[in-house]
């Protein structure tokens, strides 16, 4: 099972709207390195929700229900399917405490912030688990 970081404007769909709706298509990716990203995930992966607007941090856990696929609206876009596992509660492991503890230079979310999806390195997921989240 590979990890993944998938970022969302909480004003546009939020954690809470995951959890209430138990599943929906992630889509309107349309940087070249993050539809690569999307084209890699299987079914069975597992996905951390990441709030993109004010502190950033990751808020929940999803798992890719079926293999991504081409976007039929969009040539440029891949669609993939996540199922909803969990909300996290505060404090939520923030963008922030990933710098602070100066092990991830290289991890994309500090070095290319702006990219909306990205593998999680297994020895980023063994920190994360040190911070409690159950992933």
């Amino acid at each position: 099972m590979n990890y993944f970081l998938a970022k969302t404007d909480p004003g546009t769909y939020s954690i809470d709207d995951f959890a209430k709706e138990k599943a929906t298509t992630w889509s309107g990716v349309r940087n070249p390195q993050a539809v690569l990203v999307l084209k890699s995930m299987k079914k069975g992966d597992r996905v951390f929700i990441y709030h993109s607007q004010g502190e950033g941090s990751i808020r929940g856990l999803a798992e890719v229900v079926g293999n991504s696929r081409p976007d039929p609206k969009d040539v440029k876009s891949w669609l993939v399917d996540f199922k909803f596992l969990k909300k996290y509660t505060e404090p939520y492991t923030t963008i922030k405490d990933v710098k602070a503890s100066g092990l991830f230079a290289d991890f994309a979310l500090v070095t290319q912030s702006r990219l909306s999806t990205m593998h999680v390195p297994a020895r980023v997921v063994a920190w994360l688990k040190q911070q409690k989240l159950s992933v």
